[in-house]
C-alpha cells in the first residue's frame, strides 16, 4: 500500500509535518465484513486503518471468524485483528441477541483503550451491537454506511427501523456518497448536520494501465462483482447474447462469484458462447487489477450503489466504464470517463454500442492519460485526514448519560421501538455493571500497543520499518 501521509523523519507520532501536535485516537473498526471475505467494504475499512495507522493513531478491527481463522491476528503495519468466535447467521453476517457479545467486546475495548468505536456497514449485526455496547460504556461511537436501501420493502422497513435506533444517539455519521447521505437522513430520521459524506478511494499503484497490452482485434468487456440481484446480473445475461451477436469480436470477462451465476452458465450454454464468455469464479483482491487490464470496456449492471468502488478501479486502470445510473454512482467520475445509462438492456446496450463506437475510431483518450486523472480524484490520505476530522470532532462531545439516552430512543424511535430498546438499554447498562463486579476493569490486562503514538511493541519487533508485519503472524 502506498504511504498515506506520514510524517517525515525525525516527526513523532501524532505530529503534523511542520505543524502542531495532533490528538490521537484509540480507534477499534468493527464490522462482519473483513478479510479474508472481500468487497467493498472489507477494503475500506483495511486501507482506513492503515492510513490512520500511518498518521500516528491506534488502530484494531473486530469482526467475526472466518473458517479456521480465529483469535488475534496482525497484519501490515502491526494492525491488529480480533476474529470473534460468534455464529454466522446470513451472508457474514452474525446472529445477535445483542447481549452475547457484550463480554467479548468489553473486554476488547478495556484492554486496547479504545477511545472511538467505528462501526461499518448497515448490513452487519456486529456493527450494530458495537455501537449499543459502546454507548453504555461511555465511548464515542461514528457509522459509516456504504450502502442504500428503499422504503418500501418489509426488510428495508426492518432495516430502517434497526437503523434509527442504533444511529439515534451515534455521534457522528459517514456516507460514501451525497446520495447515500440522502438516503441515510431520510431512512434513520437523522439531523443532517451530523453526517458527512466521505467518499470511498483506491489505491492508484494497485490499479495501472498494463503498457505491454497489444490489439489483437479483439473488444473485451470485462465484469468485476458480486453475482447477486442487486449487481443485475439479470441484466448481464440480458446483454451477453444480444450483443455477441451483433458484435462477432466481442468478448466478455466476468469475474465474481454468487447465487446468479448459474443464470449467467445457461445463457452461455444456450447460446453457445463458451469461447466468448469466461466466467473466472470469485477474485483475490491483488487479482482483480490483472483481470481488468485483459478488457477495453468495465461494465456495471448495479441497480442500487451508494458509490461503486469497482468503477473507480476500472478507470484508474485505463477502461471506459459504461454503468447504471443510480444512487451514487453519477457523483463518481466525470462524465468524459463514463457512459451512463438507466437499468434497462437496451440502454445499457446502447452504452455499450457508444463505447465500442469510440474504441473503434480511436477517439478515446489512452488508458495512461486516463489513470493519470483519476488517481488524482479519490486518496485514502484524503479519506483518513477527513475521518480523523471527525474523530476529533466526536472527542469533545458529550456522551449522553443513560437518563438522556433513554429519554432520547423514547421519544426518536417510536412509542413501541422505542420503549423496546430503552428496556435494552437499561439490561445491557445492569449486564455491564455486572460484568464490571465479576471482572473490574483494573483487572483486565492493558495490551500492548502495536500501532499508534506507543506502538513500541511494533518497533521493538521490527525496528520501525514502514510495512511492518508483511504476513499474518498469530498472537502470542
Amino acid at each position: 500500500m502506498a504511504p498515506c501521509g506520514s510524517p517525515p523523519a525525525g516527526a513523532g507520532p501524532g505530529m503534523a509535518a511542520g505543524g502542531p501536535a495532533r490528538v490521537s485516537h484509540s480507534v477499534c473498526m468493527v464490522s462482519d465484513f473483513f478479510y479474508p471475505n472481500m468487497g467493498g467494504v472489507e477494503s475500506h475499512v483495511y486501507q482506513l486503518s492503515q492510513c490512520l495507522i500511518e498518521r500516528g493513531h491506534k488502530v484494531l478491527v473486530v469482526t467475526h471468524a472466518y473458517g479456521h481463522r480465529k483469535g488475534v491476528r496482525y497484519l501490515t503495519n502491526g494492525l491488529k485483528v480480533y476474529y470473534l468466535p460468534l455464529k454466522v447467521m446470513y451472508n457474514q453476517s452474525t446472529a445477535t441477541t445483542l447481549f452475547h457479545s457484550l463480554p467479548l467486546l468489553r473486554d476488547i475495548f478495556v484492554r486496547e483503550r479504545v477511545t472511538v468505536v467505528h462501526a461499518h456497514s448497515s448490513f452487519s449485526a456486529m456493527a450494530h451491537d458495537a455501537l449499543f455496547h459502546a454507548k453504555t460504556m461511555g465511548l464515542r461511537t461514528v457509522f459509516t454506511d456504504h450502502s442504500l436501501f428503499g422504503f418500501a420493502d418489509v426488510s428495508s422497513v426492518l432495516t430502517n427501523k434497526l437503523l434509527t435506533v442504533s444511529l439515534c444517539d451515534t455521534n457522528h455519521i459517514i456516507c460514501v456518497s451525497y446520495t447515500s447521505k440522502e438516503n441515510t437522513v431520510l431512512r434513520a430520521a437523522l439531523d443532517p448536520r451530523i453526517v458527512s459524506v466521505i467518499p470511498n478511494a483506491v489505491d492508484p499503484t494497485d490499479f495501472t494501465p498494463d503498457p505491454s497490452k497489444r490489439d489483437d482485434g479483439t473488444i473485451t468487456i470485462v465484469v468485476v462483482s458480486r453475482l447477486v440481484y442487486r449487481k443485475g446480473i439479470d441484466l448481464l445475461s440480458g446483454i451477453i447474447p444480444e450483443l455477441c451477436q451483433k458484435y462477432p469480436e466481442l468478448h466478455f470477462l466476468v469475474g465474481g462469484e454468487g447465487p446468479k451465476r448459474i443464470v449467467l452458465e445457461e445463457v452461455r450454454e444456450r447460446y453457445q458462447l463458451h469461447d466468448r464468455v469466461r466466467l473466472l469464479g470469485a477474485l483475490e483482491h491483488q487479482d482483480v487489477r490483472n483481470v481488468l487490464v485483459q478488457g477495453h470496456i468495465f461494465l456495471n449492471t448495479s441497480l442500487t450503489e451508494a458509490f461503486c468502488m469497482a468503477i473507480v478501479e476500472a478507470a484508474s486502470c485505463g477502461l471506459q466504464v459504461v454503468s447504471t445510473k443510480v444512487g451514487g454512482i453519477p457523483e463518481v467520475l466525470p462524465e468524459n470517463l463514463i457512459i451512463l445509462c438507466e437499468p434497462s438492456v437496451k440502454s445499457l446496450c446502447d452504452g455499450l454500442e457508444k463505447a465500442i463506437a469510440q474504441l473503434r475510431s480511436g477517439t478515446l483518450p489512452s488508458p495512461e492519460t486516463v489513470h493519470n486523472k483519476v488517481k488524482t480524484f479519490y486518496t485514502w490520505r484524503n479519506v483518513a485526514e477527513r475521518t480523523e476530522k471527525v474523530y476529533d470532532r466526536v472527542a469533545n462531545e458529550v456522551v449522553l448519560p443513560m437518563d438522556e439516552r433513554l429519554d432520547r430512543l423514547m421519544s426518536h424511535c417510536g412509542p413501541v421501538t422505542g420503549y423496546i430498546f430503552a428496556l435494552f438499554a437499561v439490561l445491557n447498562f445492569l449486564f455491564l455493571a455486572f460484568l464490571r463486579w465479576m471482572t473490574p476493569d483494573s483487572l483486565i490486562d492493558v495490551a500492548i500497543d502495536a500501532t499508534g503514538p506507543k506502538g513500541a511493541w511494533t518497533k521493538q519487533c521490527f525496528g520501525g520499518k514502514k510495512g511492518g508485519i508483511k504476513e499474518e503472524l498469530p498472537s502470542s
